[in-house]
């Protein structure tokens, strides 16, 4: 015969509250890693076979080097950076308590995927042609101090924030939830810098200028490294929401399904328009929808309501959405044919602009309704954030470069990175035979799409046709 016994517990709802709010951050955290995968895929498909195996090591580095810089110097300088530009000041010792104190370790984490995240977005725009020891000098200074900085100004209170230097001036601290800019548009801008000052790969721009296709070698891996990134952005857009149990003044527990439930529509819907309006852009531009570019829509859909989802209105972030998605393609042209970057994975176009136009958005879209001021706010922040990205990286690459040159020699590039700064080949079977640029199959353009060129032509039988565009 069954029996129990219930014993009544005085649990303070307090106590109640902060342990799910811990097991949320965990949680969350933990699916915001998983975004490390997506990134890996979406990379190394929009790169040549020869090239994959130095895309996944650039990426475990990102981690695993990143996590450890982080811990031990980026965490407390992005304190001590708030502290320095607001009224607050700042204690060094305190800065770097976190360290040796396991109640703040959770927190540690939480900021620790955002800041591997940032630093994940350069390895795409530098990809098949930077030196990989160059590579871990900047990955290791975006985790240890880029990053860190603009958190510091940020969400670590200090000059865009509403105790900040320039937030007081304003009246209003400068608004992103969970690093539309603070983390996005730092890593797309910082990848920009790098793939500038590395210079475009070999057979990128032909003798005119004008640039050529080099295609990537697998779109599924491409497209499902896009999925993966949207089933971990939930992690990074839901879980920024980090109280799910909050007290109430008559002591009981309130669940905070509405917040919560804003911030997951907005994302989705976000995402949805992303992809759409980037479909139907790629289409008018080139005659037919094309994967790749629908798959970075939806990125940059979900990046430009990163920072919005829980300050607009569910159309609003269905605007933002569609807007991040519909510039993503013009954006990228332009980086290609005007400024001539070799951007591979057109970093600059899903993180740096979405991130921009969609945080600088807010208030036209704002629940709480438009605000001058905070318009304002939005865009100097998102100008202090760029200027300092593109200084402090430039510097840093430039350091690389004296100290070990940015590039691989012409002969390491033409082999292919896995062979030269690794010694291995990631399709063994394959690579040997598919002649000097390692394509396998049928090509997936690095710029946007599979046979169809992103330009207007249609590459057939390896001569282009042009159907309206100029080449690429």
């Amino acid at each position: 015969m069954g029996w129990s016994v219930v014993i009544p517990l005085q649990v303070d709802p307090g106590v109640i509250a902060q342990g799910v709010n811990y097991v949320w951050i965990l949680v969350v955290s933990f699916l915001i890693f998983f975004m490390q995968p997506g990134f890996a895929l979406l990379e190394a498909g929009q790169v040549r076979a020869k090239n994959v195996g130095n895309v996944l090591m650039k990426n475990m580095t990102d981690w695993a080097l990143g996590v450890l810089v982080y811990f031990l110097v980026g965490a407390g300088v992005a304190t001590i950076v708030g502290g320095l530009t607001s009224s607050g000041g700042f204690d060094v010792a305190a800065a770097f308590s976190y360290i040796g104190d396991s109640g703040a370790w959770i927190d540690w984490l939480f900021g620790a995927v955002f800041a591997m995240t940032a630093a994940t977005i350069v390895s795409g725009a530098v990809a098949e042609r930077m030196d990989f020891r160059a590579y871990i000098v900047f990955a290791a200074t975006i985790t240890g101090f880029i990053y860190p900085v603009v958190q510091g100004i940020t969400w670590s209170g200090g000059l865009l924030s509403s105790g900040g230097y320039i937030g007081a001036a304003l009246g209003v601290g400068y608004l992103d939830f969970a690093g539309a800019t603070v983390v996005h548009m730092c890593g797309g801008v910082a990848g920009l810098v790098g793939a500038k000052m590395v210079g475009p790969r070999k057979g990128r721009f032909d003798a005119n200028g004008n640039s050529q296709p080099i295609p990537g070698h697998s779109m599924l891996l491409a497209v499902l490294g896009t999925l993966i990134l949207a089933f971990g952005w939930y992690g990074f857009n839901v879980g920024t929401q980090a109280t799910v149990l909050a007290t109430t003044e008559s002591g009981g527990l309130e669940f905070m399904g509405a917040a919560l439930g804003r911030v997951a529509l907005v994302t989705t819907l976000g995402m949805g328009a992303g992809a759409v309006a980037a479909m139907i852009v790629s289409t008018s531009y080139q005659g037919k929808p094309d994967p790749l570019w629908m798959a970075n829509g939806l990125l940059a859909g979900l990046v430009a309501v990163t920072g919005a989802v829980p300050h607009v209105t569910w159309w609003g972030g269905l605007i933002l959405g569609a807007l991040g998605g519909a510039i993503v393609l013009p954006a990228y042209r332009w980086t290609v044919d005007s400024l001539k970057i070799d951007d591979v994975c057109g970093v600059f176009a899903v993180h740096g602009v979405a991130g921009a136009v969609g945080t600088a958005l807010i208030p036209v879209f704002a629940v709480s309704g438009f605000s001058g001021t905070q318009l304002v706010m939005q865009v100097v922040g998102v100008v202090v954030i760029a200027a300092w990205t593109i200084i402090a990286s430039a510097i840093v690459f430039a350091i690389a470069d004296a100290v070990f040159g940015l590039r691989v020699s012409e002969e390491e590039e033409e082999e292919g990175l896995d062979a030269g700064e690794h010694g291995v080949s990631v399709y063994p079977e394959f690579v040997g035979d598919a002649g000097p640029d390692g394509a396998l199959g049928s090509p997936t353009a690095t710029d946007g799409g599979s046979d169809v060129r992103t330009d207007g032509g249609v590459v057939k039988d390896e001569t282009v046709e042009a159907n309206g565009g100029d080449s690429q």
